[in-house]
């Protein structure tokens, strides 16, 4: 713990070096005098918002992604690279939530006159599990699109002469999420069966858009295994509820999963928690998949 504070006040230290590098000889209003004629420069945190952004912002906006593909967000750490990049960036976007444990060493080096910050998650209908703050909001079809409106809104702020453009497209995203929430909202309507297992639990956001249930090898943050006692009901759960398929996200590890199906004569099921790019399907294709996947092991 001592070696990770020690790291993390390094990197604001490094942080608020570069930022009064960066000021110096350059002017900005709400962006860069000479980015003015160029693509918003777009800093997020995690995936998802990487997506949303350039469906929002599309050939107006230049989008990268702290957390690399691959490294489950809770994992990373800023390193002295991060920082430049955020500073030479025109707006920083993230989920909120404590989905960033991170994200105080990152704000503290970031001077908002430079460079704008979103919380994406302002304003969603905020779903708990006991006093811990669910973060995986954009795993939910109506949530994301708030996320979504305050992304809009802060390109609007920075570039306003875009409106019509990016409420447009904010638009045609916001129907495709309406479409196939509507789609599943009804076939999950009909089926009596309403529980399955994930790996860790992600999901909640999803299931309470859906009226389904979801018990979890592990905790939301995908952190720590079962003690035996849990896994003991986990088993006769799944026994009870006839459970034929056991959810496992790319992120997480499988042991935990592959152990439970086992007991129960269950097969592992992948899923995408969207994290990070996720064999490179785009958000609605990747959801659109993770809830036939839903459906189909309910309606078994």
């Amino acid at each position: 713990m001592g070696k990770k504070i020690i790291s993390v006040l390094s990197c604001i230290l490094i942080g608020a070096l570069l930022v009064g590098c960066n000021q110096k000889g350059k002017t900005k209003d709400l962006i860069n005098d000479e980015n003015k004629d160029n693509k918003i420069k777009v800093m997020v945190s995690i995936y998802p918002l990487k997506e949303f952004t350039e469906k929002i912002g599309g050939n107006n906006v230049e989008v990268n992604c702290l957390v690399p593909d691959n490294m489950e967000p809770h994992d990373y750490e800023p390193k002295t690279k991060d920082f430049e990049n955020l500073t030479k960036s025109d707006m920083f976007i993230y989920n909120g939530l404590g989905m960033e444990s991170w994200i105080d060493s990152v704000n503290n080096v970031i001077d908002e006159k430079k460079v704008l910050k979103v919380n994406s998650s302002e304003g969603i209908d905020i779903r708990k599990e006991g006093e811990l703050i669910d973060p995986h909001s954009w795993l939910s079809l109506i949530q994301v699109q708030k996320q979504c409106e305050n992304i809009k809104d802060a390109l609007i702020k920075l570039d306003e002469k875009n409106t019509q453009k990016y409420e447009e497209n904010y638009k045609k995203f916001k129907d495709e999420l309406n479409s196939l929430y509507n789609e599943y909202s009804g076939k999950f309507n009909q089926l009596e069966k309403k529980d399955f297992i994930t790996g860790h639990a992600a999901f909640g956001y999803l299931c309470r858009d859906f009226g389904l249930s979801q018990k979890s090898v592990e905790n939301l943050y995908g952190e720590g295994e079962p003690t035996p006692k849990q896994l003991e009901e986990l088993v006769n759960f799944c026994k009870d509820n006839n459970i034929k398929n056991i959810f496992s996200e790319s992120l997480a590890s499988p042991k935990v999963s592959k152990t439970l199906a086992s007991e129960v004569g269950a097969d592992v099921v992948p899923i995408y928690t969207l994290e990070s790019n996720e064999d490179n399907k785009g958000y609605i294709d990747a959801m659109r998949e993770n809830l036939e996947r839903i459906y189909d092991s309910l309606n078994k």
